[in-house]
């Protein structure tokens, strides 16, 4: 049995384990968890523990003497805002089997993975195909029609807004009148009127008809868009760990 500890403040960690889980265990038995067991006994019957994006947890909750004698534990390692990060560590750090890099991290994050890990390879994500109910149509595709500008993001609220409106600039900007669909969990208070929305888990199959893509900057979207870059506009938005200004240049250096 697998056990992945993916603790974060939205569901974009639930997204990548999924995506791990996919790559690396497909059709393996898993358990995610997004609270770590007081009691080290409940995990005694793990083959493995994935730790997902921090490497001590999402708050420093996690040493070396939290994980049952034996366990292989493996991380799964994303870019963080190293400086911020790093004091929540703590004086017996985890060991990791294997550390695998999701994305590229700072120098000083990677200094830092190599002291606590026998193997570091890079792994590229594979989402698992959208699941449908008996009776839906293959995918989400009825929803979007072809050339609709996507703006994805889960929230906050004011966060949305500020994406709309950057969308609604950019085609003024390039003299375009694109229909706007917001895709998200909800539509937040103000969604401004001509903007559809539609609450679509996961996007990304709709990225390929996609007249434009707007989101922010966060791991999962700017990965699921990578093959659609040239279409692809982020704003980066700030978060205490994750870094997503690097991330944005990083796909906008690619971009061109």
């Amino acid at each position: 049995m697998i056990v992945c500890y993916a603790r974060g403040g939205g569901l974009g960690h639930l997204t990548r384990v999924r995506a791990y889980l996919h790559t690396v265990h497909p059709g393996a038995a898993a358990t995610i968890r997004t609270e770590w067991p007081r009691d080290p006994a409940v995990l005694a019957w793990a083959d493995e523990i994935v730790v997902d994006a921090f490497p001590a947890g999402l708050g420093g909750e996690l040493d070396a003497a939290g994980v049952p004698p034996g366990a292989r534990v493996v991380h799964l390692a994303r870019l963080l805002r190293w400086d911020a990060y790093r004091p929540l560590i703590q004086d017996r750090p985890l060991r990791f089997a294997q550390t695998w890099l999701a994305e590229p991290v700072s120098g000083p994050h990677l200094s830092y993975l190599r002291s606590v890990s026998d193997r570091i390879d890079p792994l590229s994500l594979l989402d698992p195909p959208p699941a449908t109910a008996p009776g839906d149509p293959p995918g989400p595709w009825p929803v979007t029609a072809p050339g609709d500008w996507l703006i994805v993001h889960s929230g906050p609220p004011g966060e949305i807004l500020e994406l709309v409106a950057y969308a609604r600039e950019s085609a003024l900007l390039e003299g375009l009148s694109p229909r706007l669909v917001l895709v998200s969990p909800a539509a937040p208070p103000g969604l401004p009127a001509g903007v559809a929305h539609r609450a679509v888990r996961p996007a990304w199959p709709l990225f390929a008809t996609a007249g434009r893509i707007v989101s922010a900057a966060g791991f999962n979207v700017v990965r699921q868009a990578a093959p659609y870059r040239h279409k692809h506009r982020m704003v980066p938005f700030p978060r205490r760990f994750d870094d997503q200004f690097t991330r944005a240049a990083r796909a906008r250096r690619e971009r061109t």
